[in-house]
C-alpha cells in the first residue's frame, strides 16, 4: 500500500506518518517547502502550493489512498485576515487535489480527511452522533461545514470519502493540552467559566490508529474521532492537576476575561460538545485509552 498524506508535518500528521512506517505503508507527502522534499523509496516528498493551485502530479503515482490533514491551526488569534486563512487553507487545498485528479488516470480508491467536532452546536445536554444535523453557527462550525462539503467532490471521481471529526487531541508536544498545562506549572491551573462544558477528547495515538483503521478497512462516511468517555472542563482540570501533582487555583476564570485576552477564539475553550464514539467502535475499532486519567498519565509522565 502507498498513501499520499497532506499535513504530514503537523501534530496529527507526524503521528500518522510514524504509524504508517511501523506498518510498512509507503508514503508520498505534499509540502509547500521544496527544502523539505525527501526522495527515499518509502517516504517521497512532492511540492504543492494550494494558494497558487500548483501541485506536482507525480505525487499521485501508485497511490491507493489519501489522508488529507492540511489546514492552518485554529489555535492562533482569529484576526479577520487569519479567519480567511483558516477557511481557505482547508477549502483551497481540497479543491486543488480534486481538480488535479480530474481527467487524470489514477489508482486512488479512498480519501480520509480531518474534520472537527466543532461542527456540532454547543450544548450541555446533547450527545452527538454522526447523524446529528444540529450544526454550530459559530465561525468554526461554518468552516467545518464548508470543508466537509468541499470533500464531497472526491465522490464525483468515484473515490470513497471518509471524514474524521476530531475532538480535543491529547498530545505531549503541541496541541491544546500543551497550552492548557502551562498555568499548572506555575500553580495557577483552574477550570474555565462554570466548568460544566463538555470536552470530548482523544489520545493522539488512538487518533492516528483510527485514521489507519478507517483506511485499511475501507470504511466510508463520517466518524467521530473522540474517546468513549467525554468529561467536563472541571473534570479535565482536576485530572490534570492530580497527574501533575499541582494545586488548583480558585476561583474559575470567567468567560469575559478570556474573551478580552483571546478574542473570538476563546469559544474553543467554552464550546460544549459531548460526542459519541459508538459508530467506530461498532465497526470493530478498539481504543487503547478509554479514560482520561490513564491518557493524561501516559502523556504527562
Amino acid at each position: 500500500m502507498r498513501v499520499l498524506i497532506t499535513g504530514a508535518t503537523g501534530l496529527v500528521g507526524q503521528q500518522v506518518v510514524k504509524l504508517c512506517r511501523e506498518k510498512e505503508i509507503a508514503i508520498n507527502y505534499l509540502t509547500t517547502s521544496k527544502s523539505k522534499i525527501s526522495h527515499s523509496e518509502t517516504y517521497k516528498g512532492f511540492y504543492w502550493n494550494p494558494k497558487a493551485q500548483e501541485i506536482d502530479l507525480d505525487c499521485f503515482k501508485g497511490i491507493d489512498s489519501i489522508i488529507h490533514l492540511a489546514g492552518a491551526t485554529i489555535s492562533k488569534r482569529w484576526t479577520p485576515a487569519y479567519k480567511k486563512e483558516i477557511l481557505s487553507s482547508r477549502t483551497t487545498s481540497t479543491k486543488l487535489l480534486i481538480n488535479a485528479l480530474k481527467g487524470e488516470s489514477h489508482t486512488i480508491k479512498h480519501v480520509v480527511g480531518a474534520s472537527a467536532i466543532g461542527i456540532y452546536s454547543s450544548s450541555g445536554i446533547n450527545y452527538y452522533e454522526e447523524s446529528s444535523k444540529e450544526f454550530s453557527r459559530s465561525f468554526l462550525g461554518k468552516v467545518v461545514q464548508e470543508w466537509e462539503t468541499e470533500m464531497n467532490g472526491f465522490s464525483e471521481l468515484n473515490i470513497e470519502v471518509s471524514k474524521i471529526r476530531i475532538g480535543l487531541v491529547l498530545a505531549k508536544n503541541g496541541g491544546a493540552l500543551s497550552e492548557m498545562i502551562k498555568p499548572f506549572k506555575f500553580g495557577a491551573g483552574t477550570a474555565l467559566g462554570n466548568g460544566k462544558q463538555w470536552q470530548s477528547w482523544i489520545h493522539i495515538q488512538d487518533l492516528a490508529r483510527l485514521f489507519l483503521y478507517v483506511l485499511e478497512h475501507h470504511l466510508g462516511g463520517v466518524f467521530n474521532g473522540v474517546a468513549p468517555n467525554p468529561v467536563t472542563n472541571k473534570e479535565l482540570t482536576k485530572s490534570i492537576a492530580k497527574v501533575m501533582r499541582k494545586p488548583l487555583f480558585l476561583p474559575n476564570i470567567p468567560q469575559f476575561f478570556l474573551k478580552l485576552v483571546l478574542g473570538e477564539m476563546h469559544i474553543l475553550l467554552f464550546e460544549s460538545q459531548r460526542v459519541s464514539s459508538k459508530k467506530i467502535e461498532n465497526k470493530g475499532f478498539q481504543f487503547e485509552f478509554h479514560y482520561l486519567r490513564p491518557a493524561l498519565e501516559n502523556i504527562l509522565k
